[in-house]
């Protein structure tokens, strides 16, 4: 049964079909935070998107699909991303067991590309047949190829959605005209969750936003109305408000490794912020099973408080 916040939160996407608000009401309503609105979502990419062995040969058993879907399952977690392959490896034997979301287009780093465009790996159709309850689809504001990431999630997102399913949009700014600190930059991740949620998307992932401003257009607006971005709460508060004054499930990224205290010091300054929650990979898949256990597990606990 859905929870008052749920139900709150369901009320927001008004133009969708009831079975997209199922799968919604699926991985709002599922694992440890079941019913409080936050999700903590853990993806696996990492493989396609840098190479198995900086994924997975700090901690071999990961190589393994089934690994992850029971780390997901044992966690805890809302739900459980990942491309084609690894989604197919287990999904038969975990049915049911973890809410499951396609990622349907995916990038790899064998080519050095200042302006990067995923490839399509897989489609809505995949994503009916394996039981997901949603897509994931990432987009590179910033990048001079963004057109056509937009033009294909718009379809790809039509589509799920006439099917019933969720979209989940992981938007990350890069290309040739943003500097690396731009990247995380305030007014850019703003804008990417923006752009995101202006292209439908029911959950939207981004990156933890720096205090840095990018574009100088931008800066004399945040500067002239005193927009409050000094610490990491207040720009996760300022994301949150980017996407439609906090009418969209906002997602923040672990990142790369770093130690225990900087992550939960992240995760708390993300719900006194607002913030929906957290997709945790490479932070926790990365350690052997036990402590990824109780890494998640602390993750959780803080969403809970």
């Amino acid at each position: 049964m859905n929870t008052t916040r749920v139900k709150e939160i369901l009320s927001w996407y008004g133009s969708d079909n009831p079975g997209t608000l199922t799968n919604l009401a699926r991985l709002l309503n599922h694992g440890k935070l079941a019913g409080t609105g936050r999700l903590v979502i853990l993806p696996v990419d990492q493989g396609f998107e840098h190479g198995p062995a900086r994924s997975f040969a700090v901690n071999p058993p990961g190589y393994d699909p089934r690994y992850h879907f029971e780390l997901a399952i044992e966690s805890g977690c809302n739900a459980y991303a990942a491309p084609l392959g690894f989604i197919e490896a287990a999904a038969r034997d975990f049915a049911g067991d973890v809410p499951l979301i396609l990622k349907i287009n995916n990038h790899d780093v064998l080519l050095d590309e200042k302006d990067p465009l995923p490839a399509l790996t897989s489609g809505v159709e995949d994503a009916l047949r394996l039981g997901c309850a949603a897509i994931g689809f990432t987009i590179y504001p910033g990048s001079s190829e963004r057109v056509i990431m937009y033009e294909q999630l718009r379809e790809a997102a039509a589509l799920a959605k006439k099917n019933g399913l969720a979209v989940v949009v992981w938007s990350y700014p890069r290309g040739s005209s943003l500097s690396k600190q731009g990247e995380t930059a305030m007014d850019v991740c703003g804008y990417a969750a923006h752009i995101a949620a202006e292209m439908g998307a029911h959950i939207i992932k981004v990156k933890l936003p720096a205090a840095a401003l990018e574009q100088e257009a931008a800066r004399k607006v945040y500067e002239k109305e005193k927009v409050p971005i000094a610490t990491l709460a207040e720009r996760v508060k300022h994301v949150v408000q980017c996407t439609f004054n906090g009418r969209r499930i906002v997602i923040f990224s672990g990142g790369p490794a770093s130690s225990d205290d900087t992550v939960f010091a992240e995760v708390t300054a993300i719900r006194q912020g607002g913030g929906f929650g957290s997709i945790i990979g490479r932070n926790s898949f990365q350690r052997k099973k036990e402590a990824a256990l109780q890494f998640l597990g602390r993750i959780i606990d803080i969403y809970k408080s």
